[in-house]
């Protein structure tokens, strides 16, 4: 199966600040690209930090910082007094690498808090930022090209089942398989199977088996509906 990866979503042409960058000029880039942070980066383009709407608003509101670093290790450093995006951004900047899947991006942004991601490449160099909406465009994939895969890479190519012995039918992101396995213990496999296929949004096996893994025999009739959480 192949899964989207940070380097399909994310934006490749990056507004980015440098340190001296004004406050004014911070705003002003954030109105004009209607968007919600930017990354400040050094010479070598090297993300040092993030100034995002909610530094540029603390400052606006006269709060003095509270220093210590937050759960995510990162710190707030902009004061009554800063001026400029080093003095305005949250740092260090909690960054992406292309190769990265959705989830992990995903769950990098709810442990820090944060919206967007500038994705750097192994020199640590700033190639693109990644977004909560980019993240979200996995979801938008078509039925037919989820079912697709489904019966193509996993249920022939990797588990070796016959594709005409278990139906599999999308609805918005909601998978339904039914029909008969060779064995039981291929059923939790083929679920997590399919819950890993990008734009998933829940798998309901209604499922059978000719044999059990214990070696019974036995031929029950398909399972009642139990239902997996897809991603």
């Amino acid at each position: 199966m192949q899964h989207r990866t940070v380097r399909d979503l994310m934006t490749h042409a990056v507004v980015r600040v440098q340190p001296r960058t004004s406050f004014k000029e911070v705003a002003e880039l954030l109105h004009e690209y209607d968007i919600t942070a930017v990354p400040v980066v050094d010479a070598d383009d090297r993300p040092l930090g993030v100034v995002s709407e909610a530094d540029l608003l603390r400052k606006t509101a006269g709060h003095p910082l509270d220093t210590a670093p937050s759960a995510s290790g990162r710190a707030g450093r902009a004061r009554p007094g800063a001026t400029v995006a080093e003095e305005l951004m949250s740092s260090p900047a909690v960054c992406a690498r292309p190769g990265w899947t959705v989830v992990q991006a995903a769950q990098v942004m709810q442990e820090n808090h944060i919206k967007r991601l500038p994705v750097i490449d192994d020199t640590d160099r700033l190639v693109g930022v990644v977004s909560r909406s980019d993240l979200l465009r996995v979801f938008l994939r078509k039925d037919d090209a989820i079912r697709a895969e489904i019966v193509e890479d996993v249920v022939v190519r990797t588990l070796g089942e016959a594709p005409s012995t278990i139906g599999v039918t999308v609805d918005h992101g909601k998978v339904v398989l039914s029909g008969s396995v060779c064995r039981k213990g291929t059923v939790p496999v083929l679920v997590r199977l399919c819950e890993a296929v990008d734009g998933v949004i829940s798998v309901d096996e209604r499922l059978g088996w000719e044999l059990d893994d214990a070696g019974s025999g036995s031929a029950p009739a398909p399972a009642a509906g139990s239902r997996y959480a897809g991603r």
